[in-house]
């Protein structure tokens, strides 16, 4: 396993599979952890002689940091909807 995490593509097909799972089920929770395996393998590209445990560590901390994000910015978006206070058949 420790093989498989120090390839950079494989970080990818990670955030593939974990992108394909939010859309199965959508609440951008797994958004982050697609996300964060993505930089993670800008990272591994860029730092290749990472060890497991650090590069776990770091991949936990960039999803964090994405979700957070991602809670923000979809924070500020609004529904639409509007707040009905009254009944048009009232007189």
């Amino acid at each position: 396993m420790a093989d498989y995490l120090s390839l950079w593509w494989m970080w990818i097909c990670i955030a593939l599979v974990v992108g394909l799972i939010e859309l199965l089920a959508p609440g951008f929770i797994f958004l982050g952890f697609a996300l964060g395996a993505l930089v993670m393998a800008a990272v591994v590209f860029v730092v290749p002689g990472l060890s497991v445990p650090v590069m776990l560590a770091l991949f936990a901390i960039l999803s964090l940091i994405a979700w957070i994000v991602l809670r923000q910015v979809f924070r500020r978006q609004s529904s639409g909807a509007r707040i009905v206070t009254r009944d048009i058949n009232e007189n």
